[in-house]
């Protein structure tokens, strides 16, 4: 059933419907259930005065009376909503329409990239990893046909890090600096290295959620439990039968290090990969760039100068000049 209310009335677990363009708002969609208080500040912050939800798909427990007289209505919210696509098809849509200017395609693009790795990291079965994988090529072959909305993509990266966020900012980096450094090569799988940088933290389904999503620095236990996430990613690819070579390389070196600190195998050098090369520096970028509750977000400015002054020793300093080269 469907009901208007004050937008102030909203709460956590209610399933809303959006009469906005969906260009217009910063939602993965135009309906959709409000999963955390981060969801709810942004709807109430919207400008919207009223807002319809769906009773039938979300929770409805508010004591308030609706136009049509009825109150006191009360539903058991879903222990967690589940969408039958792993993407819309409006966004996929809007994905794939090179009709539309590089600003607000870019924009499609990168929704649609979030929507793909949010449902796919929180059900990450063998059927949804392959079907991810097709979408993800789509999102690889715009960043390799279409320069301008490429372009467009690196202004529009989110700074909060949750792990599908910065999933697809990994992605997106990673895919740019492939394109720049081996643009004219046929030796190179692209979509299977969009895959890779895509789906490169897929091990941290496997590590306690409340590690993931600690509020402060995390503490030597906390830190080996995180570092099993790139052999939990590979154990993870294996079982769907999706861990390709370029993969399972990146999978497992994206938190290798130059100088041999990295983990999980302290890899030195020529060791490592120049697909982990790439992992690697997108992966620190924007973790730098990410806002966290014990940090501010840097400007990629920022970011680049403690990369190159503090950090150079870590990356593969070639790759590293050409990852800067993308921000000119």
């Amino acid at each position: 059933m469907l009901k208007t209310i004050d937008i102030e009335k909203v709460e956590v677990g209610m399933y809303v419907i959006l009469s906005r363009s969906w260009f217009s708002h910063d939602f993965l969609a135009n309906q959709f259930i409000i999963k955390d208080k981060n969801d709810l500040k942004k709807l109430k912050q919207s400008g919207l005065k009223t807002i319809t939800i769906d009773t039938t798909k979300g929770r409805y427990d508010i004591d308030f009376t609706d136009s049509m007289g009825h109150g006191n209505e009360t539903m058991t919210p879903p222990k967690e909503w589940k969408s039958d696509k792993l993407v819309s098809d409006e966004l996929r849509a809007a994905a794939l329409n090179d009709s539309l200017p590089s600003k607000e395609r870019a924009k499609a693009v990168y929704n649609f990239s979030l929507q793909i790795m949010k449902n796919l990291l929180n059900s990450p079965t063998a059927k949804n990893i392959s079907q991810g994988k097709i979408y993800i090529n789509e999102t690889v072959d715009t960043i390799l046909s279409d320069d301008e909305t490429a372009k467009q993509l690196l202004k529009i990266t989110s700074h909060d890090f949750y792990t599908y966020t910065h999933s697809v900012n990994v992605g997106v980096l990673s895919v740019l600096l492939s394109k720049r450094l081996f643009k004219g090569s046929s030796t190179h799988n692209m979509h299977e290295l969009g895959a890779g940088y895509f789906l490169h933290d897929m091990g941290k389904t496997k590590v306690d959620s409340n590690i993931i999503n600690k509020p402060g620095r995390l503490n030597e236990e906390e830190l080996n439990e995180m570092r099993t996430h790139p052999f939990q990613g590979y154990k993870i690819l294996q079982a769907a039968n999706e861990l390709t070579e370029e993969c399972r390389i990146i999978v497992m070196q994206h938190h290798e290090r130059e100088d041999g600190n990295g983990y999980p195998r302290k890899l030195k050098g020529n060791e490592i990969h120049d697909y982990g090369r790439i992992g690697c520096i997108a992966d620190v970028f924007d973790a730098l760039t990410a806002e966290r509750s014990y940090k501010k977000s840097l400007t990629a400015f920022e970011a680049l100068k403690i990369m190159k002054e503090d950090m150079i020793n870590h990356f593969h300093k070639e790759i590293f000049e050409q990852f800067v080269l993308l921000f000119k």
